[in-house]
């Protein structure tokens, strides 16, 4: 069973009592854990072949009458959502660097029934962090950020190891048998992928990512000329996106296209929103 389904079914006594009237507005709760979830995929930090950081801390913002329904319950839904956040990671074998705590905020700028979600990754006050199955339970407040930055939310973990020194003169040499200047990854090197949106930056983590406007999609986009499942990038090689039957297509490199393969810096157009596709080595 999955992790979406086992949270509705917890939510299902509290939604059909406590919360009947509350959630009359248009944000549903299953909504938030999507978008909470995407928020981990798209914000995870791969440190090391084992183990993969993701965010523990989220700010869910929404409207002021929404806001005003859901703030009562504000402790009981932050305390199920982090246990969905739990649960997922411990499915996708993500780690945090600190407690799961998920809040609710008020945003003047959002209209009823939208929604938008921040997070931030947070050290624990020890130096023990969670693993993929985390505790159950609520630990003290999390312990700033390392050096007394006070964090911000977009951060990188706090913890986060140093980036590598750049090589030295004469070591950044093609691998044997590869001409100076050739274009593509090294054979057996692993490669990151990720697109930009807006100058938000999703990491491509699975062999299939699809993009839409419904919140089922890896990676939502708020625009009216995106259809629900409007394509899907296909991280094979070499990596391709393939439209989804949309309404208006998508243009890849300034040319109308059912399916075009990808290269780092290729610009893919949908709806208004234009999104560009990111690889590198390492």
């Amino acid at each position: 069973m999955g992790v979406l389904k086992r949270f509705e079914q917890r939510l299902e006594g509290l939604v059909n009592g406590t919360f009947a009237k509350v959630f009359k507005s248009e944000v549903q709760p299953v909504e938030i854990a999507g978008a909470l979830q995407r928020e981990c995929d798209n914000n995870a930090s791969i440190w090391n072949r084992d183990r993969t950081v993701v965010p523990n801390d989220f700010i869910v913002e929404l409207s002021a009458p929404d806001y005003e329904r859901l703030s009562p319950y504000s402790g009981q839904l932050g305390d199920e959502l982090s246990g969905l956040v739990r649960d997922y990671a411990k499915q996708q074998r993500y780690t945090f660097m600190g407690p799961i705590k998920v809040h609710l905020e008020k945003a003047d700028d959002l209209d009823t029934g939208l929604y938008r979600v921040r997070s931030r990754t947070l050290a624990s006050s020890t130096s023990q962090s969670q693993g993929p199955a985390g505790p159950a339970g609520h630990a003290g407040p999390a312990a700033p950020p390392a050096g007394g930055r006070p964090g911000g939310y977009g951060y990188p973990p706090s913890a986060a190891p140093p980036m590598p020194a750049a090589p030295p003169p004469g070591m950044n040499r093609p691998p044997a048998g590869r001409p100076p200047g050739a274009a593509g990854p090294v054979p057996g090197a692993q490669v990151r992928r990720w697109i930009e949106i807006n100058g938000t930056r999703h990491q491509i983590s699975r062999p299939t990512l699809v993009l839409g406007r419904s919140t089922e999609a890896d990676v939502r986009i708020d625009d009216p000329g995106v259809s629900r499942r409007h394509c899907e990038i296909r991280t094979g090689t070499p990596p391709t996106i393939q439209d989804l039957g949309s309404t208006n297509g998508i243009v890849v490199d300034g040319q109308h296209t059912t399916r075009a393969t990808l290269r780092d810096g290729s610009r893919i157009v949908v709806g208004s929103t234009t999104i560009v596709y990111r690889q590198a080595e390492g």
